[in-house]
């Protein structure tokens, strides 16, 4: 939950504070309307990541945080499936790539949180 906020943390700081400049870096020329859809995906960034750091003491998976989890879920894979699928098309920007392989690394994270039990892993105990 930690890597995770911290992530989405940076990429909300870059997305709200220089979107023009991001959009530069990528090939496409800032119009207004692609700028303010740049700030918004901030916006969203920036709740994640207050979502996560605040859940970060929390145990996640199971019926616990469940919610929590199955968004981090979901947003990384749709995301990571849209950036796999650009290196695919063999778009030639140099961050895709690398993007793309942290994105594939947490929805592999957030899939194993969700979809198995995460008391299974801890020795029982008896007092």
């Amino acid at each position: 939950m930690l890597a995770s906020a911290f992530f989405m943390f940076a990429l909300g700081l870059a997305t709200t504070f220089s979107p023009a400049e991001l959009l530069a870096s990528t090939g496409t020329a800032p119009h207004p309307v692609s700028t303010l859809l740049v700030q918004s995906a901030g916006g969203l960034y920036l709740g994640f990541a207050i979502i996560n750091w605040m859940a970060k003491d929390n145990l996640i998976g199971g019926i616990y945080s469940r919610p929590v989890a199955m968004a981090n879920f979901l947003h990384f894979f749709a995301v990571a499936m849209a950036l796999l699928r650009a290196v695919r098309a063999r778009q030639r920007s140099t961050t895709i790539l690398p993007l793309a392989a942290c994105y594939a690394v947490f929805a592999i994270w957030f899939g194993l949180v969700v979809f198995t039990n995460p008391l299974r892993n801890q020795p029982i105990t008896t007092e």
